[in-house]
């Protein structure tokens, strides 16, 4: 798998988690959408790190999450 670095400010991103969690579901991720990228985080940790997708990537790993991919069994 091919990674990249670029920078992307997220400290002014607006944060949301899915209509599906709970308001005290604690394995949660939250996406934010930015000029250019999509990060990501774990709801526990407001101020730890990010993961940041370039639009088109996040798009396909939604989908192929969605369409069970990642499923194991």
């Amino acid at each position: 798998m091919a990674t990249k670095e670029f920078p992307v400010d997220l400290t002014q991103a607006t944060w949301f988690k899915s209509s599906k969690s709970g308001p005290n579901c604690d394995n949660c991720v939250e996406v934010a959408y930015v000029t250019g990228a999509v990060g990501v985080r774990d709801s526990k940790d407001k101020t730890g790190p990010a993961l940041v997708f370039a639009p088109g990537d996040w798009h396909a790993f939604v989908a192929s999450a969605r369409d069970g991919v990642f499923v194991r069994g």
